[in-house]
């Protein structure tokens, strides 16, 4: 593990450990390394990876003392999770948003970059899946088996990455309908306007452009999904 994503463990361990507002300082401490990292799946990974690590790691100690210290511990690593989920579903609105916008101001982004963004959103909600089941599956103690239920709970369910996945994806393939004629008339200007979305989807997630997706205004719920936020005693 390099030394970014070390002190993104260490970040995350150290508020789930201070148990104040969980859900909304692991979703900024998640929002702030994917902003400053590019967007692609691997990095997605690696972010989500350390994010589990350091929240698994701030309970595990907890979780084998008393009843009620365990049932805290549980309720702080879910709502860590939460966070996760969280900032996630906000970038996946943050890429919707920033096409939306950059629309209505006549601007175009090449088929490329939107082919190549649209592929690296169609993989979030199975990354943070997997992401969940991996690290459950490090070992069989009372952390990773909060882990298991809430990744069972979630494919069963769906999450709320899913549900914002899938309306950018319904505006990005709109889009790519349309931006290889426009690529064609405006040629290598419209190729250079291209290179903008990925810094531009960046760029929106600590601007504000996906502010409204936050845990206190809960995630928009979709027919058969439930947030983690709001299922937190549901599962474990």
């Amino acid at each position: 593990m390099n030394t970014d994503q070390d002190t993104l463990e260490v970040d995350v361990r150290n508020a789930v450990e201070q148990g104040h507002d969980i859900q909304e300082m692991v979703r900024q401490l998640t929002l702030r390394k994917i902003s400053a990292r590019s967007l692609d799946l691997a990095s997605l990974r690696q972010i989500a990876d350390s994010v589990v690590r350091g929240a698994r790691s701030a309970v595990q100690h907890e979780l084998n003392l008393s009843a009620a210290q365990t049932e805290t511990a549980r309720s702080q690593l879910k709502l860590a999770v939460a966070g996760l989920e969280g900032a996630l579903a906000q970038l996946a609105c943050a890429a919707r948003l920033t096409v939306e916008e950059a629309t209505s101001r006549a601007q175009q982004f090449s088929s490329v970059d939107l082919s190549r963004a649209r592929a690296d959103l169609e993989g979030v909600e199975q990354l943070f899946l997997d992401t969940l089941q991996t690290s459950a599956a490090a070992s069989r103690n009372t952390a990773d088996e909060i882990l298991h239920d809430l990744a069972a709970h979630a494919r069963t369910h769906g999450t709320d990455i899913g549900a914002q996945v899938k309306e950018t994806l319904a505006v990005f393939t709109h889009q790519l309908g349309t931006a290889g004629h426009a690529q064609a008339a405006a040629g290598l200007h419209l190729a250079q306007a291209g290179t903008d979305l990925l810094r531009q989807i960046g760029a929106g997630i600590l601007s504000g452009l996906a502010d409204h997706i936050k845990p206190d205004k809960p995630l928009p719920e979709k027919e058969g999904s439930v947030s983690l936020a709001h299922r937190r005693g549901e599962a474990g």
